[in-house]
């Protein structure tokens, strides 16, 4: 038996598209939209809240808006704080845990691509046919917010991923002094690898790549950044293979092997729901991290 006795939650702030990215250009705010998904994810109430948070206007001036963005937004213009919005939005979806933005600075995701351009916002990178060489946030100083250093200081396991490459998981490390918490962390750090290959992002890397690709950003640290990779290992039908096939992807390689070249031990099983997408088992791949928690820490997990 095992308890969750504190989750932490830290989100990306870069998104510029679509409500967020209006929002932000309209009130020169963050973004709300991913912390928004992450405060549903995490909320008590599964209906009413949570779906309202979620409702979306499909026409008039509000055309595309998401309601839970839109809240926060008015949050953020009453305290003058983005973080103290979310902190705010948290308690009234009752949510299980504590949400922290990477940063409180107004930070824009910069991409140089292998032509040597740089395309700047996460959209247009996203949008770009080239392949990404580094990635860095504008200022390229950013400050985390002193809770998210506690939080990972005092966490008995700390995951990354699932989720894009570029655009979603490695801004969090560019963010200034987060690398170092981490390797200064005594916590069990585990990767959860994708399941397949992501269009503009990730198209031929294997699973030891992405770790590699992480590591090139976060650069030299004193300890590991990660001690485990989560990585499925169970085939997928070849109705689903057939379906992503027409996207451009495929399953991401599990080179085991290379892997632990970088100094990582991978965690192999079968950590796939497939329904009319694939997604990650959940409840799998959560009580695996438990467990993996529960290897070195006491036993009330913190995450």
């Amino acid at each position: 038996r095992w308890v969750i006795r504190e989750l932490s939650a830290v989100v990306t702030v870069t998104d510029d598209g679509g409500s967020s990215g209006r929002l932000r250009e309209d009130f020169k705010m963050l973004p709300p939209g991913d912390v928004r998904n992450c405060m549903v994810a995490l909320s008590e109430d599964e209906h009413l809240l949570s779906k309202l948070f979620r409702f979306r206007f499909d026409q008039g001036d509000l055309n595309g808006h998401s309601f839970g963005n839109l809240f926060v937004a008015a949050l953020s213009h009453i305290t003058g704080d983005f973080a103290q919005a979310v902190q705010m939005s948290s308690q009234i979806l009752a949510i299980r845990g504590k949400i922290f933005p990477a940063t409180n600075t107004n930070v824009t995701l910069a991409a140089q691509m292998d032509d040597g351009t740089v395309v700047r916002g996460e959209t247009n990178i996203t949008a770009s046919k080239r392949r990404i060489v580094e990635l860095m946030l504008e200022p390229a100083t950013t400050h985390p917010l002193p809770e998210t250093l506690e939080a990972i200081a005092h966490a008995d396991i700390i995951t990354l991923g699932p989720g894009s490459l570029y655009t979603s998981l490695i801004p969090n490390l560019l963010v200034s002094g987060v690398p170092e918490a981490l390797a200064a962390s005594k916590a069990t750090k585990v990767y959860v690898c994708n399941l397949m290959t992501q269009a503009n992002e990730s198209l031929g890397l294997t699973a030891s790549q992405h770790i590699w690709k992480i590591m090139q950003h976060v650069g030299e640290t004193e300890s590991p950044i990660f001690d485990y990779a989560l990585v499925n290992t169970t085939p997928f039908s070849s109705a689903r293979l057939e379906q992503y096939a027409r996207e451009g992807q495929r399953p991401i390689e599990a080179d085991l092997e290379a892997i632990r070249a970088l100094g990582v031990e991978p965690v192999t099983g079968n950590f796939v729901h497939e329904g009319d997408v694939l997604r990650h088992d959940y409840d799998r791949v959560a009580e695996k991290l438990v467990e993996l928690g529960l290897a070195r820490a006491t036993p009330a997990l913190t995450l």
